[in-house]
């Protein structure tokens, strides 16, 4: 199958090498058979619903955030189409931010956000830095990464989170969960690049946009010991030296 992926402001928002999620889930899906064909979105560009089985949009400063935020929001109604069809998205920080309702600054400059996810995000002076470790008992299994945020991104009531957090900040500092997720949508502000470290979550997103392009979902199983030891060494990280205010 070929697996239609776009790529959101690649030329933005990359920042701790986000851009790797797209080299995993490229390879992964080589891996079992699959092509993973990944087509830049950027500014200007127009997003065509119906044409990506994913969408993925990376992390940035607060002034690559700015500079994307009001092209994102004219593609809103292009990506809530996309993902009423069945289409898969995952957001790491800036990106996740800009999916919900706002992202306020420490300044006090507001950025509007495509109201995707139910969450709006304001940011403090004091930033938010360190390994993490996420039980996402909805999946039962774990998700290790790395966070640096100054913003807090409050969850409306009933929202679901992406996962509860182990050991770090996660969303807020406070509520202790991190991220969230919509049918197949899922924002986090985990770093790293995420995906390396946790292959169960990385099949999980290729195996929802493998069901958008009519492909099998059942994928094989892979040889993933290096993975897990990187999932490994990464959670212990966490436990012991996680973030803490």
């Amino acid at each position: 199958m070929k697996i239609v992926v776009g790529h959101l402001y690649p030329d933005y928002l990359n920042i701790y090498a986000d851009r790797g999620n797209i080299a995993v889930l490229s390879r992964r899906a080589a891996w079992r058979g699959h092509e993973l064909e990944v087509r830049s979105v950027s500014v200007g560009d127009v997003l065509e619903p119906g044409e990506h089985d994913l969408l993925y949009i990376g992390g940035g400063q607060d002034r690559e955030q700015a500079l994307v935020a009001h092209d994102l929001v004219a593609k809103a109604d292009c990506v809530r189409e996309a993902v009423a069809a069945g289409a898969a998205l995952l957001a790491v920080c800036g990106g996740y931010q800009l999916l919900g309702r706002f992202y306020r600054d420490v300044a006090g400059d507001e950025q509007p956000g495509i109201d995707l996810l139910p969450l709006h995000t304001v940011a403090e002076k004091r930033r938010m830095i360190g390994d993490v470790l996420l039980d996402c008992d909805w999946a039962g299994q774990t998700l290790a990464g790395f966070e640096n945020h100054a913003g807090r991104t409050i969850l409306d009531e009933g929202a679901e989170p992406l996962g509860r957090v182990v050991s770090g900040f996660g969303n807020d500092g406070r509520s202790g969960y991190e991220g969230c997720r919509y049918r197949r949508v899922y924002g986090t502000y985990l770093h790293g690049p995420l995906l390396p470290r946790n292959p169960w979550f990385a099949d999980h997103v290729l195996s929802e946009a493998l069901a958008h392009a009519g492909g099998p979902t059942d994928l094989a199983p892979l040889p993933d010991e290096l993975e897990h030891e990187a999932h490994a060494v990464s959670a212990e990280r966490a436990r012991t030296r996680g973030g803490r205010f």
